[in-house]
């Protein structure tokens, strides 16, 4: 299976808010700091930018297994076989397509003379063979699934995200659950990639008080889980590492320096043509967005979530 690298695409919850309730020049999701600690001229490309990307097989084949995996809990236990979950990708796939009908530009000739699931959803079911590999969904009750949390900080910065799957367990301890349908990180690299995982927590912790008992990460492109206990002193550490992240962003707002972070990461960025370090030109910034012009509370970020 060929596994590209992680470059998610920006969701709704990185599309600038518009209510009065959350200012959106103080808003932060895990992708997005991700995003700026990766390279911060991607971040500007697509939080401030906003330039379209095309969708990818990988990313879309990763929604739909998500979708399979949320919708699997909806049957009773019993009923929660691999081949039931194999059922439900034709059915997720057609629900997507409705709802993006861009994606139909991933179809391949062959795709089109034929009803059967187009070739970059033919890994679907090796994908989900391996998540029966790693858990029995027979034996799991999920207290929720795809939840929207956001929390917000003393600094004024708000935290959002979504969590593929929490479970309570009786004595009311939280494990936070994330599927990933590329491969695990090689030794090394497994904090980069838990951090997604610690932001969670940390939103959580500020949530209910409580901290989550283990994060876990299932890598369903290889088979292998990534798992974590995290304490309070880790999530103080992430707080602090988020609020420094917001803040860099705001210098770079502020200064206009989006530097570029070469790395090999480039080959698969969508932004790649317009890039100075690959020989682009950089596009002038656009203007800010009427909404930021009626006045943010000071050091926020004018029109940036």
């Amino acid at each position: 299976m060929s596994v590209t690298p992680d470059l998610a695409p920006p969701t709704d919850l990185d599309v600038l808010a518009t209510d009065d309730s959350t200012p959106a020049a103080r808003s932060l999701s895990p992708s997005r700091a991700a995003d700026f600690l990766t390279c911060p001229l991607l971040y500007r490309f697509r939080v401030i930018d906003r330039f379209p990307e095309a969708p990818s097989p990988a990313a879309t084949r990763g929604t739909v297994v998500h979708s399979v995996l949320e919708r699997l809990f909806d049957l009773p236990a019993g009923g929660r076989t691999l081949d039931a979950a194999r059922s439900m990708v034709a059915p997720q796939w057609a629900e997507l397509l409705e709802a993006e009908p861009e994606l139909a530009g991933l179809l391949d000739d062959g795709d089109l003379e034929t009803d059967d699931l187009p070739s970059f959803l033919v890994d679907a079911d090796a994908l989900l063979a391996r998540y029966f590999a790693l858990e029995n969904p027979q034996r799991l009750e999920p207290a929720e699934r795809e939840l929207r949390v956001e929390v917000e900080l003393e600094s004024g910065l708000v935290l959002r995200g979504f969590v593929d799957r929490l479970d309570v367990a009786p004595t009311g301890e939280m494990r936070v659950v994330d599927y990933k349908t590329g491969r695990a990180p090689s030794p090394g690299f497994e904090s980069k990639a838990m951090f997604q995982m610690r932001f969670y927590a940390l939103v959580l912790w500020r949530l209910y008080g409580r901290v989550p008992r283990l994060l876990q990460l299932l890598y369903l492109g290889s088979g292998e889980t990534l798992t974590y206990e995290p304490d309070e002193a880790d999530l103080r550490g992430t707080q602090v590492k988020v609020q420094a992240i917001w803040e860099a962003i705001a210098r770079a707002t502020e200064s206009g320096d989006w530097r570029a972070s070469p790395s090999k990461l480039c080959d698969w960025c969508d932004h790649k043509a317009r890039c100075p370090e690959w020989g682009g030109v950089l596009p002038p910034l656009p203007a800010p967005a009427p909404v930021a012009e009626q006045g943010s509370e000071p050091g926020s970020v004018p029109g940036q979530p």
